[in-house]
Order: structure tokens, then sequence, then C-alpha cells
């Protein structure tokens, strides 16, 4: 127990594990990689908390925390952990129902949400429930990220024209007040927008190595501020606090407030991730590192925590800054470390020229950011694709675009669930033949199926949600054929198995045997036939009826299929083993169904042993052998006569009434077929060998009679 307790605990110590590997060599390295992510973390810090409704200097605060804490307890040594504009648009919906932005209410909410989500991450983490993030699929995030895009550019409408509008802030609500307050729109601020995109859009093509963001930002305001566009009524950030992040003050016992947040805060928990994840296995595709998604849950977790308890927001992993750090160098989680640290020297050493900075040429950059979310390529892709993903990804936009964006990740998330739902729910479950060169098994509907034997493949778990499918599915097959009585499962994409999958087996079993046939398996796997055998189902089928797919047609031609069937009644060659049989064309009269045999007690079965000593009697009983020339002369019994089925029936050949008879075929269905026409003409001494010649062979007295 203690062992288990520590395995769980082991990411703690993520910190220490990493500074003890650390290689003295590579600190030049992580130190220039981190400054240069730390220029372009800078400006964004500010432009994210201004996006989310917040003052700036809780942007910085949630940039140094968030960056040296994801670094120091994550997996990826370039996941950059901070504001992104995700989690700020998040933020900013999952806070406007409880209070004003900007309001005291309104900071210690974001505060105690991020802490919220924190936890939450830590304790998925720490429970080794990594693969959640698998749940939410692409469409869902595409088509989230590509309505928060949209999201984002409307929100930067506000600054960029500095316009005071009315409404809660959604889409609706500032295009409507946009259209109606467009003609007070500030002229300075909306170039400075304008100039800023302008340049972001140039710059990546001129300069492709230098951070765009900085250069397009710094440019722009160092324009306003010769211009001395701030006395024209330019909206600018306003001066910032020169102190450390300081411990915030968050109502952690005020249970109706975490009440209202909880949704807002699982939501921001599971799309963290889900984007933080997503970042980090692109990088690492680059890097070829391994990743831990659990030691990323954590990491995150506990960067949020920081950046909570320390003024901050909630943050997640950001695309462009962990490709930067890859880019730039960085060799370890350190790079990123270097990042806040650069990020906490700034506020002392820049903060009189960042409290000049233009909310106009911050809005500009966003929108730009924003646009690049709208990812066009992945959209098109999705929509000439799946019909069900290219409804997530359709639904999810729209809700995203008109709705809290709390619940249109839920939806995106439950609508992907219900699509993987549907589709396990009905797996394929095809009738199979062989190929023509009877190698591989297809499915081949155009062709006849063997009137007593189905091979029939199951592609999906049989799980309680897919049971009932796979069982209607299975009743169809058989009843399409009321003459097939035997049942070849293919189980070998069947991965797993419960109960009710078990009590569905046990249906089509006696469903079978009720037809006087019975139940096979080929290509079981093991967690199925564990599962099967710890039930006492495999006891109760038998454990001779899991068969090798190499031999189990022979064994089920040799053994179980009616050979009259095969020689008088059908005209379809399925097997391999039925090419050469005898086939005869006529119609034949007075053919008795095998399923309407049943042995009467007046007609008993003779053992292959007993028939032998009695034929070495006084008296022997006469054989008769119902076989085909062809099987006669392959090998019988000595003094046996050969009457074909069908001559019997047809009264081309008669058997003496006199005498007591045995009727001998390959394993004895044909002998019952015969047994019963010569008892309806009133034979009465017959017998039949049990087994057939299957069985007078299996005790090696054909051999011992010949000789």
């Amino acid at each position: 127990m203690l062992a288990r307790v520590k395995h769980r605990l082991s990411p703690l110590a993520q910190p220490v594990r990493l500074l003890q590997n650390y290689p003295r060599r590579t600190l030049r390295a992580d130190v220039m990689a981190g400054a240069t992510v730390g220029i372009v973390l800078l400006p964004q810090a500010l432009a994210f908390s201004l996006l989310a409704g917040l003052p700036p200097e809780m942007g910085l605060y949630s940039a140094i925390m968030a960056a040296i804490v994801g670094a120091l307890w994550g997996s990826s040594s370039h996941l950059h952990s901070g504001p992104t504009n995700t989690a700020a648009i998040l933020t900013l919906s999952v806070l406007l129902p409880i209070a004003a932005p900007g309001s005291p209410e309104f900071v210690a909410a974001a505060g105690l949400v991020a802490v919220m989500a924190g936890v939450m991450r830590l304790l998925m983490g720490l429970a080794g429930l990594g693969m959640l993030v698998n749940f939410v699929s692409d469409s869902v995030a595409v088509g989230f990220t590509a309505g928060a895009g949209l999201l984002i550019i409307s929100n930067q409408i506000e600054p960029i024209l500095r316009l005071d509008l009315p409404g809660d802030g959604g889409l609706l609500s500032t295009l409507l007040g946009t259209a109606t307050l467009a003609s007070n729109a500030h002229l300075p601020s909306l170039i400075l927008g304008l100039a800023t995109m302008a340049l972001l859009l140039v710059l990546p093509r001129l300069t492709p190595k230098l951070p765009a963001v900085l250069l397009a930002v710094v440019a722009v305001s160092i324009v306003a501020w010769g211009l001395s566009l701030e006395r024209s009524g330019v909206a600018v950030l306003g001066p910032l606090p020169q102190t450390l992040p300081p411990l915030a003050q968050l109502p952690l016992l005020d249970l109706d407030l975490i009440g209202q947040l909880a949704n807002g805060a699982l939501a921001l928990a599971l799309i963290g991730l889900v984007e933080a994840m997503a970042i980090a296995r692109a990088v690492a595709s680059h890097s070829r590192q391994r990743l831990d998604s659990n030691q990323e849950f954590v990491g995150q977790g506990l960067a949020n925590i920081a950046a909570g308890l320390f003024s901050g927001y909630p943050c997640s992993g950001s695309f462009n800054r962990s490709a930067l750090s890859y880019q730039s160098g960085a060799q370890s989680a350190l790079g990123n470390v270097f990042s806040g640290l650069f990020v906490a020297a700034a506020i002392f050493l820049l903060g009189p020229l960042i409290a000049h900075l233009p909310r106009a040429v911050l809005a500009g950059a966003l929108v730009i950011t924003a646009y690049s979310m709208v990812d066009i390529k992945s959209m098109r892709r999705i929509w000439r694709g799946s019909r069900n993903d290219a409804a997530i990804m359709a639904v999810t936009l729209l809700a995203t675009l008109l709705l809290p964006l709390q619940f249109a990740v839920l939806i995106g998330v439950l609508m992907s669930l219900g699509a993987y739902l549907l589709r396990t729910s009905a797996p394929r479950v095809q009738l199979v033949l062989p190929d023509d060169e009877f190698r591989h098994w297809v499915a081949r509907p155009e062709k006849p199926a063997c009137p007593e034997l189905a091979v029939v493949e199951v592609m999906g778990d049989l799980y309680f949600g897919a049971v009932n499918y796979v069982e209607e599915r299975i009743y169809d097959i058989l009843n399409a054929q009321p003459q097939q009585r035997f049942l070849l499962l293919r189980m070998h994409s069947v991965n797993q198995i419960d109960y009710t999958g078990i009590r569905a087996l046990e249906n089509i079993m006696r469903f079978c045997r009720e037809r006087g046939g019975d139940l096979y398996f080929i290509r079981m796997r093991e967690p199925v036939w564990e599962r099967m055998r710890a039930t006492g189902f495999a006891d109760a089928l038998g454990q001779d009826h899991f068969l090798d797919e190499d031999t189990a047609i022979s064994f089920l031609f040799h053994r179980k299929i009616d050979p009259a069937v095969c020689i008088y009644e059908c005209e379809v060659r399925a097997w391999h083993e039925c090419q050469n049989l005898p086939k005869r064309s006529a119609p034949i009269n007075g053919l008795i169904p095998l399923s309407s045999v049943r042995q009467p007690p007046s007609t008993p079965v003779i053992s292959a042993a007993a028939l032998w000593q009695e034929l070495r009697g006084q008296a022997p009983p006469l054989v008769i052998d119902v076989r085909e020339p062809r099987e006669f002369r392959q090998g019988h019994i000595p003094n046996a006569l050969l009457m074909p089925l069908p001559e019997l029936l047809t009264g081309d050949a008669t058997a003496p009434i006199d005498r007591p008879l045995v009727l001998v075929c390959r394993s004895g269905r044909r002998s019952s077929r015969a047994a019963a026409h010569l008892a309806q003409h009133g034979y009465t001494d017959l017998r039949i060998l049990n087994g057939g010649m299957l069985a007078w062979e299996a005790a090696h007295l054909l051999e011992a009679v010949e000789t």
C-alpha cells in the first residue's frame, strides 16, 4: 500500500529529478532560449489579461508563475505554460455571469477558478487519468478553437474602435453594438490597430526569425508615443505595480461561489489539458522526446494553482511560445523557467514603458493571433471526411459562438462520446466465405452461402452497448438460411467482452443447438478467452468448440456437416473440402430433411467395437453402406453392400426386410435418413453404426479386419 502511494506521489518530485540530471553545458542555450521566449511572453501576457477582462498586471503574474511551475513539474522540455488566448476567452466566458469585468469580485473569482481548475488537473494527473484527453476529439478541438478565435476577434473591436459597447460581450451583442455606435469610432485608435495588424502580416515574411509580435507592438507604440496620440484620447495600459507576484486573497471557503464556478472550472481544466497535450505532442514530434501525460497533468495543475494563489488567472500551454522555445535551442525545461524570470525582471526594468502601451496596439496583435486559430485547412479536411466529425465540428463551432464556452466544450465532448458509442454499439457483423483461392475470408454477398454452416465475423467488442445489435444481426443471418444449423464465429476483432456479451453468446448457443446444430469459435483473443473461461461459458460450450482457424472448416465438414445435404441438395461449393464431392443435380424424391429426423428408440445404434464382434459371430448382420461409390471404394466394412442413399430412397436398391440391418455412412447422418425411410416402409430390425466409418476407422478396425 505504501509503495502504491509513493508511486502516485512520484510526479511531485519531478523538479528534483530535473535538477539532478541537468547537464551544465546546456545552461547557456537554455538562458538564451528563455530570454527569446520571454520577449514574446511579455506583450502576450498583457494582451491576454485584457482579453479576459482583467488588469494587465494579472497577466504578468500569471506568466511568471505558470512558466516557472509548469516547466519544473511538467514532462516536456519545450511546452510553455502561461496566459493563452483560449484560456483568456474561456475565463471571461465563465466569469461574466458572476461579476462585472475588472471588478474586485471578478478578479477574485478569476484567481479562485484558476485554483479550482488546477486542483482538478493535479488530481487527474496523480490518479493516472492522462488518457482522458483522448475523449476530446480533433473535431471538437478544431471547432472550438475556430469559434474561440472568432470570439477573440469580435472582442477586440471595442478597444480598436475605443467604443463603450453595451451587452454581455457575446458575439451577437458585440456586432449589434458596433453597428449602432460605429460612427463614434476613435480614428487614431483604429489606425494604430490596423497598423499593428498590417505589420504582423508582413514581418513574418521579411524577418521570419525575429519575434514579429514584439517588433510590431514596439514599432507602433513608438510611433504613437512620438505623435503624442495618448493626448488625443488613445487608451493606454497605465502604470503597473512594480512588485513580484503577491499572494492573493481568494474566497477559498465561499461554497456558493465555488458551486457557481464548478462547471466552468471543469471546462477550463479539460480544454486546457487538451490544448497543452496537443501542443506538447506536436513539438515532441520534432524533438523526439517521450512525454508522460500524467506528469504533464500534474505540471499544468500546479501551474494553475500557483497562478491563482499569486494574483493570476487560468493558464495553459501556448503553441507559438512552445514552438519558439524549441526553435531557439532550449535543451531542457529550465529554458521556460528562465522565460518566467525574464518577465519578472521586466516588471521592474520596463514597467514605466509598458504603462504607455496603447490598448489598440495589443488588440490589433490579438486579432492576428486569433485569426491564426481558425484552421481552415483542417476544417475543410474534416468537412470532406466523416459526416459525424463534420457535424461535431459545426455544432461545437456554433455553440462556441452562441453559448457560454464551458457549455460549448461539454456539448462537443458529449457529441464525440455519443458518436463513439453509436459506432461501437453497432459493430460490423458480416457473413464471410473463402475467396476464390480459399486463402482468405472475405464478405461475398453476391455468392450463395452454405446451407449448413455460417461463418460470421464480428468486428467490434461485445460489451453491453453493442450486444443487442450483434445478437440480432446474427439471428438475421441464421434466419435467412433456416437450414443453417452450425455457426462459426471469427473473433479476432473482439478485444473485450463483458458479462452481457457472455449472456448473448449463451443465447446464440441455445439457438443453434435447438436447431440441431452447434456454435464454434476461431481466432479468439486471450482476454476474451479468459472471460469465457472465468464465467463458465467455455465449459458449458465445450473446450473442443474452440477451433484452430486452419483446420476448423475441415473438422466441421468431416465431423459435423451432413454430407447428404452437400451431395444431394446443395449446388453451392462454398468450401475447399466440398469441391471434389460428387454432386447429383437431379432431384431426389423422398429425401427426408435431417432436421426432421429424430432417432426413435426402436432404431438403436451400435458401436464400432460391438459391430466388429457381431461380424465375427455365427449370424452376422447385413451391413448396408449408404455412401457414394467413390467413398465406398476408398474404404468400407468387409461384406458390406453398397446402396447409395438416393437409390435406396427412390427404390432403385432394395434391402432385404427379413434380415437384421446395420446402416453405415461416413458419420451417421445419412444413415439416420436411411433408417427413417426404411422404418416408414416396415423395416423393424434396424441399427445404425454410431459415428459411421469415422468411428470405425478411429477404432483401427478397418485395418484390423483387412489384415
